[in-house]
């Protein structure tokens, strides 16, 4: 299969190595991975902050980019701009009366997926053939969970991991706090619930917190950090992407 890769703005900035295990993953399981390099943002920051008018050219040009690609469906290793790719684009263009925009970012909304999703559905193999020797737990992501719907499909893929040691998190489906600018506007509110979720990773006792969003994982990584937890965190693509052969290396 000729899988198009998003490699989203903010792991472009700070988490390239989340769209290189995504690549590594995809193409070690037999699949061409391609990478659109005029691709930008999504839109998703612009939508959320009310900025809808503004988010219309960012939308327009991410369709028009991987309109012009070659590839059978589109993956993104991130739970919140997959989930603004199905529901917010075609929104935006609608708003302001683009309803031809909005026709096809809807046809390119059926061909794009969530990392997890395109393994479990599209592709059906949950045994990714990865080893990761770690006691993980795993924090669920807001749009993954209540605007994907992804249910238990990373945790399918985590279980068949070699190696791991996969606790559960209580208060799994409690946000992390980020949000976005969430963080940024209600400050008290982020921290307290950034508290809450980090003194649930550490009464796991993972030395390691996963999850399918990089923003999330930076929140949380931060959290742990400040509080000099020894805890890591480590996106799912990097945990599928290793294996026995990595590890010894």
């Amino acid at each position: 299969m000729r899988i198009a890769l998003i490699a989203t703005c903010l792991g472009d900035a700070l988490f390239p190595e989340v769209a290189k295990a995504t690549t590594v993953l995809l193409e070690r399981l037999g699949h061409e991975v391609v990478f659109p390099p005029d691709q930008v943002c999504c839109g998703q920051m612009h939508v959320n902050t009310g900025y809808l008018k503004e988010a219309v050219p960012v939308v327009r040009h991410h369709v028009e980019v991987f309109e012009a690609a070659s590839f059978d469906v589109a993956v993104a290793p991130s739970g919140s701009c997959v989930g603004s790719v199905r529901h917010q684009q075609a929104m935006v263009a609608r708003r302001v009366g683009d309803t031809a925009l909005a026709d096809r970012a809807t046809a390119l909304a059926g061909r794009t997926y969530e990392l997890s999703e395109l393994l479990v559905d599209v592709l059906k193999v949950t045994d990714v053939g990865a080893y990761y020797p770690h006691r993980v737990t795993y924090h669920p992501t807001c749009h993954s969970l209540r605007m994907l719907r992804v249910g238990d499909k990373p945790l399918q893929l985590l279980r068949a991991v070699q190696g791991i040691d996969l606790v559960e998190l209580p208060g799994a489906d409690q946000c992390c706090g980020f949000g976005g600018t969430f963080s940024i506007k209600n400050a008290d509110t982020s921290s307290a619930m950034l508290a809450d979720k980090v003194g649930n990773i550490v009464g796991t006792g993972a030395d390691r917190c996963t999850a399918g969003d990089a923003s999330c994982l930076m929140n949380i990584g931060g959290g742990l950090s400040r509080q000099d937890t020894g805890i890591r965190t480590i996106h799912l693509a990097q945990i599928l992407a290793s294996t026995r052969e990595q590890v010894a290396a």
